[in-house]
């Protein structure tokens, strides 16, 4: 989910704290999820984040509030890069810390501490802890509606990541009003055609799998599956992933002729990806 906070701002030169924290700041890559092209430069800067960052509650004198907030960005984006690489209890223990840093700075209240709850929920499904992370994700999700209106698309990405950890706890009848709700924002925003629009469809046919009613979840699949194709090109993981999905879902439908082909090319599709160092296909979610 992007950072709703302050980017870094330009200031004389201070304690090598702050400026250190400023610099990789400056340097890393913002973008982390689908963007293994950037993985290498924090591979490379990884040490010294985590190297810098641990000093923030023993420095000298209490750090300025830019200090604190680039802090805050450093350990969520590396905790996110744990997260891609399934280093994900330290990933946890570092997205705990960026969410303390800024519950202290802007209160409990603030559209960067709901970015904050939301990706620290993302982390705790990963570990398998929907328990722990659906308190989580509901307290991102009323800060968003309060802050943007119940028909922003940060309050779809928030309904989306809701609905999902509901469908981990076996909830696929509480999650599918969610991920509804989440699929008429993102249409109303952005168009029927957009990526997120996809995702939403994606989701939902996916519910409505675990509801036992693939007749449904067909023609969403294959929207979703059409709309990925044309944004990202027949080769990008995620048509992989909505690839997997159709077949899974003519499979349900007592079509295993029709799957195989689709399951074949998804197959392709992900070899090659993960010989260039991308991710999993997979159902999707939002950060």
């Amino acid at each position: 989910m992007p950072d709703p906070a302050p980017g870094p701002q330009a200031r004389p030169a201070g304690r090598p704290l702050e400026v250190a924290l400023g610099l990789l700041r400056a340097d890393l890559p913002a973008q982390i999820m689908g963007a293994p092209q950037d993985w290498p430069r924090w591979a490379v800067l990884l040490p010294h984040v985590l190297t810098a960052t641990s000093h923030l509650g023993s420095a000298a004198g209490q750090p300025d509030p830019q200090t604190m907030a680039d802090g805050s960005w450093l350990l969520d984006r590396a905790g996110t890069y744990l997260q891609v690489h399934a280093r994900l209890t330290d990933a946890r223990a570092l997205l705990e810390r960026a969410l303390a840093i800024d519950e202290a700075a802007y209160g409990p209240d603030h559209p960067q501490v709901a970015t904050d709850l939301n990706n620290l929920a993302l982390i705790l499904r990963d570990l398998g802890q929907p328990e722990a992370a659906r308190p989580l994700q509901e307290r991102a999700l009323a800060i968003d509606e309060d802050a943007y209106g119940p028909g922003h698309p940060r309050v779809a990405t928030g309904l989306n990541n809701l609905a999902a950890i509901l469908r981990d706890l076996g909830q696929p009848e509480a999650a599918r009003p969610l991920q509804e709700r989440a699929l008429a924002i993102d249409e109303a925003a952005y168009g029927p055609g957009h990526p997120d629009v996809a995702r939403d469809l994606n989701n939902l046919a996916l519910i409505l799998r675990d509801l036992g009613q693939p007749e449904a979840a067909r023609p969403l699949q294959e929207r979703a599956l059409a709309i990925d194709e044309a944004a990202y090109g027949p080769g990008h993981p995620r048509v992989a992933t909505g690839l997997n999905n159709l077949a899974a879902i003519l499979r349900d439908l007592g079509q295993p002729g029709a799957a195989r082909p689709l399951q074949e090319r998804a197959l392709a599709i992900t070899q090659a990806a993960q010989a260039a160092g991308s991710g999993r296909p997979g159902a999707e979610a939002g950060q």
